[in-house]
């Protein structure tokens, strides 16, 4: 295991995988009934409400937010605007496990917006893990036959995937190095809760114009019944909140390329719960492109 990688870390880095494989198994359901845009602005509006009793001091002092905004508009736009919102879109097209395992192509995208954005030169161990990952991304893609890779085409929902997973790699790299007001002395005392709370203010109101713009091409009329409010309460509870407590305390430990290797855990856990709530078993080239990305994992994450 990675040296900064303890148990305590590896387990904060393990529980957002599980939630988001939920997030895409529940979201395949209800983007049927919701629009995919309004679905991720009443998520992120609900998971603001939930958070303001821990997170409203962060807005007793108006000036810290008003000096960063910039910042804070663009990590809300990534993070919660745009990576969300893309998911739920490629979930009306592509299948939970599809979606899941082309985000697993983050650790890819973290390595090049790393050396690109940021400078980071990866390691040998970290450029073998990604190979690897992306060699399962293609292995299901391509459902284990050369000829289908060959003349691969992507579908809309294989190509917002893939935009999401560039926006969640800048998204994560921001976060590790935010600019000089959110370091040290200059960052305002926020809590985790009141970070996050800023970061949802921003991004719930991306999700707002999405949805207002989704509305005004495409009217639908929403069926609720108890199973979709209790959906809409999960997304807004597990795969917000708490994984993004987890998610971004592990990013500060361990950094973002080797957080992106747990993320690809996503695909298993999404195979079994796929299995379980919608009855689609995997295929076995399923298996071989999960073997792939654990492997990547493994490599990378080495002493």
């Amino acid at each position: 295991m990675h040296p900064h990688v303890t148990w305590r870390t590896a387990g904060l880095l393990t529980l957002p995988p599980l939630l988001w494989a939920g997030n895409a198994v529940v979201g395949s359901i209800v983007v049927a009934t919701i629009p995919p845009l309004l679905l991720n602005a009443l998520r992120w509006t609900l998971a603001f409400l939930f958070l303001l009793p821990l997170g409203w001091r962060a807005f007793a002092r108006p000036r810290d937010i008003l000096d960063r905004w910039r910042y804070l508009a663009a990590i809300g736009l990534l993070g919660i605007g745009c990576y969300n919102a893309f998911q739920y879109l490629a979930l009306t097209t592509s299948s939970p496990l599809n979606v899941t395992l082309i985000a697993a192509s983050s650790s890819l995208w973290m390595l090049v917006v790393g050396m690109v954005g940021f400078h980071a030169m990866p390691n040998w161990r970290q450029g073998a893990g990604a190979v690897l990952s992306i060699a399962g991304v293609l292995f299901v893609l391509s459902r284990g036959s050369a000829d289908t890779l060959t003349g691969l085409r992507f579908v809309a929902g294989d190509v917002y995937m893939v935009l999401a997973t560039l926006a969640w790699a800048i998204y994560s790299w921001t976060l590790a190095r935010p600019p000089a007001s959110m370091r040290g002395e200059a960052r305002p005392p926020w809590n985790w809760a009141q970070f996050l709370i800023v970061q949802l203010a921003f991004g719930a109101a991306w999700g707002g114009l999405g949805a207002a713009a989704e509305h005004a091409v495409h009217p639908a009329q929403i069926a609720w019944t108890p199973g979709v409010a209790a959906a809409l309460l999960y997304v807004a509870l597990g795969p917000a909140l708490v994984a993004y407590w987890a998610w971004g305390a592990g990013v500060a430990r361990v950094g973002p390329t080797i957080a992106a290797l747990f993320s690809n855990l996503t695909p298993l856990f999404t195979a079994l719960l796929s299995l379980a709530a919608l009855r689609e078993a995997p295929e076995w080239y399923h298996g071989v492109a999960f073997v792939l990305i654990a492997a990547g994992i493994a490599i990378s994450s080495r002493r």
